[in-house]
């Protein structure tokens, strides 16, 4: 039997174990679902022109009206949140320069990570990177290699990747210090795993069609000041439901 000071002394001893939950979101377009135009080839005709090579800008799903390729992620800048430093995972992502287009058109890293831009193309390309806190970079990748970047600090915004050779190519790459970002698939899903519970955390979002701010959730118009919205994370799945953007939101040209 232990008695009431032995008791409260264990009691004090033991760590809290803090919880984690998730952040479950959907975006759907209010427009029409239209198929992806095909982008003009006019560089490397003989090899990028035998690929078909579309609009990536805005993908809409015709099934579900899903919209792909939207980031969010705990914004840590000036106004937002605070967390606590969460140790580097020194991951590699690649990056590859494959059928004349970037795949994945998204890449998300944290400081600490590698990027690996690779090119399996029998034709040369170049990625070209307008870090604002990591250097720039702008490199050319002949046929079959790859040149690697490591990424040590953040970045303020989504960085645009584009290659000078084949203007028509263009991906993202996100560094932030933390984990806690994720960006939806075909069907506008995305989760964001394993936040800290307990705290209102303010999310950012982004889409490179425009600006997400005018929304409706749940049949309730909503206002998101700078693409940004706040949720006080609960132990478990905190499901925010199905976002939907007006069509005049975000544009594919």
């Amino acid at each position: 039997m232990i008695c009431g000071v032995a008791a409260a002394s264990l009691l004090a001893s033991t760590p809290v174990v803090s919880q984690a939950g998730d952040l479950k979101l959907r975006f759907e377009y209010a427009g029409a679902a239209e198929e992806p135009s095909a982008l003009v080839v006019n560089k490397d005709v003989e090899f990028c022109g035998k690929h078909q090579i579309f609009n990536e800008r805005l993908l809409v799903n015709k099934e579900n009206k899903g919209i792909k390729d939207v980031v969010v992620y705990v914004y840590t800048g000036r106004g937002g949140s605070k967390l606590d430093d969460v140790p580097a995972k020194n991951n590699t992502h690649e990056l590859e320069n494959n059928a004349c287009r970037f795949e994945p058109h998204i890449v998300i890293c944290q400081t600490g990570d590698t990027l690996k831009v690779t090119n399996p193309d029998a034709v040369g390309h170049n990625a070209n990177l307008p870090f604002f806190k990591n250097p720039a970079q702008n490199f050319l990748i002949p046929p079959g290699q790859e040149k690697s970047v490591v990424l040590e600090d953040t970045e303020p915004a989504p960085i645009p990747v584009e290659c000078n050779i084949h203007p028509w190519m263009r991906a993202y790459v996100v560094v932030l210090e933390h984990p806690y970002v994720a960006k939806s698939d075909e069907n506008g899903d995305l989760v964001i795993k394993d936040l800290p519970e307990g705290e209102e955390l303010t999310f950012r979002v982004f889409h490179e069609a425009g600006k997400i701010d005018d929304v409706t959730i749940d049949g309730k118009a909503e206002k998101w000041s700078r693409s940004r919205f706040e949720v006080t994370i609960e132990p478990g799945v905190n499901d925010l439901g199905t976002v939907v953007v007006p069509a005049d939101a975000l544009s594919a040209e």
